[in-house]
């Protein structure tokens, strides 16, 4: 054994004890009631042998001697089984009771914790981080940081079980004590040799179950992409490349554990052979009584298990170290966006007033995606954001959200620098429908509503003006409809629509369509964009679009170029004095109507990477 190796095992060892520590502190009266229910259930265990042992002298071999056993001896020997396995018992519940209790609520409590956090943290932050890690994060990684609660009580209770029956051992027959308790030196080396082999593949097991839940996570997720392009096969291998490797690091930790337990329980039954052995000579010598043998062998039986029991909880350490570090990272992480203590503005006559100050972003440090954008809109105002993609137009929505914080610059909602609003103030008064419109596995009224306070006649209302009123009619169950996972029931238009219907039905004061509407035909999305514009909503709109009568409707463009806000002014403005935003729009019709004209390029193809 290599000092690193060691030095490796100590400190796992170390921290997972500390992991254990942390669990007691939060729950310390449950971890003392069971225990105490251990302890009870480890006093009765050795009394057992003492009741064995008294029942030897006292009734067993008399009855050799007078040939009959007397009724009330008989009596007492029963009350004396039946007691002390009753008061055993009773220790089962109470250990097993309250570590369960201990364990889930822990794993409840690291569950709230780290999904609380998920919350909290900024956007920036859940982009570097994939969903496959986040999921088993709450959920194998709390189970694996929590899993040693389990043998806990038990290894605490055997503790105190070992400390009496090595006492009684003694007081029993000192020479036989001695004898038998040279099996403990073979024992500790086995754990030793089970620890070593197997912690390594502990590690490895946990890490891989992460990396699994990674692979199927998005493999599920990615699952039209998959089968529209034939990919079944590979995504296949690739799961079950990394679940055969999982398989095989467990079978390998099988392997081991199949050759530690037989070793682990044939030790002691060895032990006991020389006992009696030793112990039937110092009968014969007149050394000793067979009833303080037979206590002997019983006890060292018994001694055997609470060896057992702290290997048990020190096998469970590594996994439990590598669970606990990996929800640890999540609760600890940095970047959770700081709120300060303004409430949101009062409400003006018609929308908010939105200024943008010099907003510099960047993903990776020294590639600018933002640099210097400034523009203001005025309450009640529509303005178009438009530019070729990568341009930066969906990383500004994010920022008028307050999704991610800017690099330099700010964003102020009424003169409020929106980082001085409280948690919560901003989502009162502004509201953003993405590129992607996401639906729960709810009905129409529980996606618009999300839970809020809201009538019926509110949510018609918001579905009236995201033009989404006559097909929801028009559903088997109207409002009550299910629409599936992830509204898969829907079209592509209607469940954009739906998501639009779910930012109005909350009157805010800022609107953001990032590219809302782009599976909506253009007529229903002039008809949504002109009902805005009309009055049935009070706010003030930021839109990204790329059709031609959509930005028209517009009272201001701003044009995004390389991050940077090129030109401002009115759609006819900008396409009578900026050639690379008529080419930028013109393509995107072209692209529309493919034999309005030679030539024609889609709009990607002018620009690079996606935003």
């Amino acid at each position: 054994m290599s000092e690193t190796d060691g030095s490796s095992r100590a400190a796992t060892t170390a921290e997972g004890f500390a992991v254990l520590w942390v669990a007691i502190k939060r729950e310390p009266w449950v971890f003392t009631l069971s225990t105490i229910g251990s302890v009870l259930f480890g006093l009765l265990t050795v009394a057992d042998a003492w009741v064995l042992g008294w029942s030897t002298d006292h009734v067993l071999l008399p009855a050799f001697d007078d040939g009959e056993i007397g009724a009330g001896m008989l009596l007492a020997v029963l009350a004396l089984f039946l007691g002390v396995a009753l008061l055993r018992a009773v220790g089962i519940v109470a250990r097993r009771l309250g570590a369960g209790i201990m364990q889930y609520r822990m794993q409840a409590h690291s569950r709230r914790a780290v999904t609380r956090q998920y919350l909290s943290l900024p956007m920036e932050w859940h982009q570097r981080h994939p969903t496959g890690e986040l999921l088993s994060n709450a959920n194998s990684d709390v189970e694996a940081a929590w899993g040693p609660i389990a043998p806990l009580p038990m290894a605490v209770g055997t503790v105190a079980m070992m400390v009496i029956a090595v006492g009684q051992m003694f007081a029993a027959d000192v020479v036989l004590a001695v004898v038998g308790l040279l099996v403990f030196p073979a024992v500790i080396v086995a754990n030793l040799a089970y620890q070593r082999l197997a912690s390594p593949l502990m590690t490895r097991a946990q890490e891989l179950r992460a990396e699994v839940s990674e692979i199927a996570h998005e493999s599920f997720d990615g699952a039209m992409v998959v089968k529209t392009l034939g990919r079944e096969h590979e995504e296949t291998a690739r799961f079950q490349a990394k679940v055969r490797e999982l398989r095989d690091v467990n079978v390998r930790a099988g392997r081991i554990r199949a050759a530690f337990d037989p070793t682990l329980a044939a030790l002691p039954n060895i032990g006991v052979l020389v006992v009696l052995a030793v112990g039937v000579s110092r009968v014969l010598n007149g050394g000793t009584v067979a009833g303080d043998v037979i206590t002997v062998a019983y006890l060292l039986t018994i001694v055997s298990f609470p060896i057992r029991s702290i290997g048990w909880l020190l096998g469970e350490f590594p996994r439990s170290v590598v669970g606990f570090r990996r929800v640890s990272r999540v609760v600890e992480a940095t970047g959770e966006m700081p709120y300060g203590a303004q409430p949101a503005p009062e409400p003006s006559a018609r929308g908010a007033r939105l200024e943008v100050q010099h907003l510099a972003y960047s993903y990776v440090p020294g590639q600018r995606l933002l640099d210097d954008v400034d523009f203001t809109v005025e309450p009640g105002r529509t303005v178009a954001v438009v530019g070729a993609t990568a341009s930066g137009k969906s990383t500004l929505t994010a920022l008028l959200l307050r999704l991610v914080d800017p690099d330099r610059g700010r964003v102020l909602l009424d003169g409020t620098d929106l980082r001085d609003l409280g948690r919560g103030e901003l989502a009162e008064v502004a509201a953003v429908v993405p590129q992607t419109a996401f639906l729960f596995d709810d009905d129409v009224r529980g996606n618009v509503t999300l839970g809020a306070d809201v009538s019926d006649e509110q949510v018609w209302a918001a579905l009236r003006a995201a033009q989404a009123d006559g097909f929801v009619a028009a559903l088997a169950h109207g409002l009550d409809t299910k629409l599936g996972e992830r509204g898969t029931s829907l079209s592509g238009g209607q469940r954009q629509r739906i998501s639009l219907a779910r930012a109005l039905v909350r009157r805010p004061r800022l609107l953001v369509l990032d590219d809302a509407t782009s599976a909506v035909d253009p007529e229903v999305e002039a008809r949504i964009l002109a009902a805005l514009r009309e009055g049935e909503t009070d706010a003030t709109l930021v839109v990204v679009a790329y059709r031609k009568a959509t930005i028209a409707l517009a009272d201001e463009v701003v044009h995004l170029e390389g991050g940077r806000v090129v030109d401002r002014g009115t759609h006819a403005e900008l396409l009578a004095r900026s050639s690379s935003y008529a080419r930028l729009v013109n393509a995107y019709e072209d692209a529309d109507h493919p034999d309005d004209g030679p030539g024609s390029q889609p709009l990607d193809q002018l620009a690079g990477e996606p935003s």
